[in-house]
């Protein structure tokens, strides 16, 4: 239709927006412009009033600082008091002519103004400047004289009552002009209500007339439209009066009508062919039948249909062939992908060819013959699977419409040759399994004299039933007993998982009541066995350095002790990891090379070859085996060597005695007293040794070998020893190379409740070698102690004198808290401004937990170094104390070289932030 419209929907309802738009436009000109004015009005009132107030009352501030700064000085002879008068004296002026310039409006003020001037001006030259000249030159007798007489109060108080009177004219001018303002805004209201009216109602007049217009278009077409939705009559058409959309709805309805009409001709056609194809009974009827459809419906003169069976597409059924000739319509088979069939059967989409040569295809009939120009092939699908092909031929192309009606008759047709062909398989499964029913009726005659044959054998089973019937009751009544012997065992094992429970926490608290006097004892042993100060002689250095020795072998004992009930309560923890056993020479040397040179003998380490770069074990726990092993050996010998082999060999394996496992050999030679061959099997249990007198000569406690050889068996490995009495002794330490299994790590943790350490945690700093251990500080390091201030918190007195005494040796001031609340309070004061705290974990009333805890939280030194002091060493003891906020931890009894050297590393981390 024409794109040329009158008046369309769009232009009506443009221009009733356009007139409101008009409208307020109009309105928003008329109230911009009494808006500009109401703001003029207000921005009058809140400069000038303001500004007006503001410099009256500076003018009065400006005479009464100058009043006050003369009677100041004139009373003290003080000339701080004249700086109030000069700034007054020197601002009231311009404040005047500023005041003045604002109401030039007004010339009744500006009178008034004038008078006030003049009295200032008047007060300055009578009583101002000569009270102040009088006080300078210093004639007291003058200015008693002038405060008598006193000739500037007539000006002052004339001068405050005319400020009066000008500033509360000026409320009046400013209170009037505010009222006013309100007036006019009133009267912007009632013409803003106004002018709304007015464009309301010219806005909904518009508004009724434009879709007055518009509604009653659609009323027509919406009657036309329910007329035909009532009938039922598909033929009706909608006349269409108007030009405009509603006049396009009208025709575009008048298409749908037809679009319907249509698709409701395709339904009864495909309903038609989908109720015959119900009838045939077999393929070729069913496919010839649906070819003689196509031909009708689409005016196709030549097709033929190809069934997929067995991975080929044969021939089924042709439509126009006559006789032979039918049977030669078409290849008789097709490979998938062979010519447009096969390749339309594999791809599972139409293929279409148009414009074909002459002669390609030739359609014949009783009076001739033509050449067809189109071919189309379609696949015929079910469940997405080719079930066969149809191959069209027609004097002219198909059209879209045809083929989306063959696309449905297609998927309609293979359902029903899917249908027909699973009711030909299921009467062929019928038709066999009847035949296979009367075989198997002759075999259950069969069956029927065997099966009274097997009723006697089965009473003679029923028999043998009962008297294993008779044989489960007595089966029962055992397991009953055994599951009873079980909870008693049971109950047993708890009993004795508490009493290892109470042991483990005996033995922490026995650490902790041992470990604190002996923190004391080992520090102030070890300072008075140095004798820096030379107050002690030769013999009195002697008795403190045994009893610094007799300390750690206390401290020694301990540990020992300690390991040994964890080995016992199975409670040892292993950590597996990497250990690179080219390390190991050099952490030896540092353990004995020292005590090697001091008995005199050669200490030599040999790593023979082949040998892995690392092995998988728990390296702390192979450092503490092979340390026992080389510390007994120093001890028992005196002269010739003590020597550490480390080798790799095979040995049977313990499980599977024909095969081999490859093992690391730590062999542990010494030349020393020997061992007898009846007391080889004795030295691994605790506390025994070969005998009483090398107990007495060498001392020791028995606990290194027993702890030594249960860590090897947590590690999968094993300890022996060969030793000749008077000759020495070999112990060798074997451990796999490789774990077999990975369970072994889950089944060595046998770590369930936490028991005491024994051994501080120290990786973090860097070892002493034995050339360093003789000097604890080195000049540049004393000089960044010096000075430093400590703060010691700890509740044992002797802890606390022990430290002090130790730091205070290297110019360090220490400051001692006896518990958490005297520290708090100390820092809170900030009287201490500590350098390092050393803060000790158990104590009364507030812990050193929740007292590190407060000092990060609530006093906020997040910086401040904190070392928590335990002798309670329990293994989670150092996780705790770190996230209760400590920057390290120690564990008692303090070794003062390392106490120094972890002090060191927080001092150097401090001077770095600076």
């Amino acid at each position: 239709m024409s794109k040329t419209r009158r008046f369309t929907i769009r232009s009506k309802i443009l221009l009733g927006y356009l007139v409101v738009v008009l409208l307020f436009g109009a309105v928003l000109l008329v109230l911009t412009a009494q808006i500009n004015v109401l703001q003029k009005e207000n921005d009058f009132i809140s400069h000038h009033d303001l500004e007006v107030h503001n410099l009256t009352n500076a003018i009065e501030k400006n005479v009464l600082n100058m009043e006050t700064g003369q009677r100041g000085f004139m009373i003290t002879g003080n000339e701080s008091y004249l700086e109030p008068y000069s700034e007054g004296l020197s601002q009231w002026s311009s404040n005047y002519d500023q005041l003045n310039a604002l109401i030039s409006d007004n010339p009744s003020q500006q009178q008034s103004l004038q008078s006030i001037k003049a009295h200032i001006t008047r007060w300055i030259e009578i009583a101002g400047e000569p009270s102040v000249d009088l006080k300078k030159q210093g004639d007291q007798a003058k200015v008693v004289a002038f405060f008598e007489s006193d000739p500037g109060k007539t000006e002052i108080d004339l001068l405050r009552s005319q400020l009066t009177t000008f500033r509360n004219t000026e409320i009046a001018l400013t209170e009037a002009r505010v009222t006013e303002l309100a007036r006019r805004s009133s009267t912007l209201l009632t013409i803003m209500y106004t002018l709304w009216g007015i464009i309301a109602a010219l806005s909904i007049a518009a508004a009724i007339v434009i879709s007055g217009n518009i509604v009653k278009t659609l009323r027509d077409v919406m009657q036309t439209i329910s007329d035909i939705s009532k009938g039922g009559n598909l033929k009706q058409r909608i006349q269409v009066r108007t030009h405009d959309e509603v006049g396009d709805l009208g025709h575009e309805t008048n298409k749908l009508l037809d679009e319907v009409q249509e698709q409701n001709r395709v339904k009864d056609q495909i309903t038609g062919i989908a109720t015959l194809l119900q009838n045939p009974t077999n393929l070729e009827g069913l496919s010839r039948l649906f070819l003689n459809e196509l031909a009708m419906l689409f005016e196709v003169p030549y097709s033929v249909l190809y069934y997929w069976k067995d991975n080929r597409l044969l021939r089924l059924a042709a439509y126009a062939g006559d006789g032979e000739k039918e049977r030669s319509l078409g290849k008789v088979s097709l490979a998938p992908g062979e010519g447009l069939v096969g390749q339309s059967a594999v791809e599972k989409r139409v293929l279409r060819m148009n414009d074909l040569p002459q002669n390609y295809i030739r359609i014949s009939s009783g009076l001739g013959y033509t050449s067809a120009t189109s071919l189309t092939v379609v696949p015929v699908l079910f469940e997405g699977r080719t079930i066969a092909v149809i191959e069209l031929a027609s004097m002219k192309p198909l059209q879209e419409n045809d083929m989306k009606l063959m696309q449905e008759l297609t998927d309609i047709f293979g359902v029903s040759l899917h249908s027909t062909v699973t009711r030909m398989e299921l009467q062929q499964l019928y038709d066999e399994s009847q035949v296979l029913n009367e075989e198997l009726q002759a075999q259950s005659e069969k069956l029927q004299s065997q099966t009274e044959e097997m009723l006697s054998q089965t009473e003679e089973l029923q028999m043998q039933t009962e008297e294993l019937h008779m044989l489960n009751d007595r089966l029962e009544i055992q397991k009953s007993a055994a599951e009873t012997s079980a909870n008693e065992l049971a109950v047993v094992a708890d009993q004795l998982r508490t009493s290892s429970g109470y042991k483990s926490e005996f033995l922490a608290n026995m650490s902790h009541e041992l470990r604190t006097p002996l923190n004391s004892m080992l520090i102030l042993s070890e300072i008075l066995s140095e004798n820096k100060n030379q107050h002690l002689n030769s013999e009195e250095q002697n008795y403190a350095t045994v009893i610094h020795k007799s300390g750690k072998d206390l401290l020694n004992l301990i540990n020992d002790i300690l390991d040994l009930s964890k080995v016992e309560a199975g409670q040892m923890e292993v950590d597996f990891d990497d250990v690179y056993l080219g390390s190991l020479p050099e952490v030896m040397n540092q353990y004995f090379l020292k005590t090697a040179e001091q008995k005199k003998i050669d200490f030599r380490i040999q790593l023979q070859s082949p040998l892995p770069e690392t092995i998988v074990t728990d390296e702390m726990r192979l450092h503490q085996i092979l340390r026992n092993l080389l510390s007994n050996a120093f001890k028992f010998t005196s002269e010739c060597e003590v020597a550490l082999t480390i080798s790799s060999m095979s040995l049977t394996h313990p499980v599977a005695k024909d095969q081999e496992t490859d093992v690391i050999a730590f062999s542990v030679s010494d030349t020393g007293i020997g061992i007898a061959d009846n007391k080889l099997l004795q030295i691994f249990d605790a506390f025994k040794q070969a005998d009483g007198a090398t107990a007495r000569k060498y001392g020791g406690t028995g606990l290194g070998l027993s702890i030594s050889q249960s860590l090897a068996t947590l590690l999968g490995g094993s300890i022996s020893a060969t030793s000749r009495e008077g000759h020495g002794s070999v112990f060798t330490l074997f451990l796999p190379l490789r774990r077999d299994e990975p369970e072994t790590m889950n089944a060595s943790r046998l770590f369930l409740n936490e028991v005491a350490t024994t051994t501080p945690e120290v990786n973090k700093l860097p070892s002493l070698t034995s050339e360093q251990s003789d000097v604890l500080l080195t000049p540049l390091e004393e000089a960044l102690l010096s000075g430093r201030q400590v703060l010691v918190v700890d509740d044992d007195i002797r802890n606390v004198y022990a430290l002090a005494n130790a730091l205070e040796q290297y110019g360090m001031n220490v400051i001692s808290a006896q518990n958490g609340y005297e520290c708090l309070e100390l820092l809170e004061r900030g009287g201490v401004t500590p350098d390092l705290i050393m803060m000790d974990i158990m104590m009364p009333e507030l812990d050193g937990y929740e007292t590190t805890r407060q000092i990060r939280e609530r006093l906020g030194m997040t910086q401040l170094p904190i070392i928590a002091l335990t002798a309670k060493a329990m293994k989670e003891d150092r996780e705790k104390c770190i996230a209760a906020g400590a920057s390290d931890y120690l564990s008692k009894p303090l070794n003062i070289k390392e106490v120094l050297s972890r002090m060191k590393l927080w001092m150097n981390h401090e001077t770095l932030e600076i």
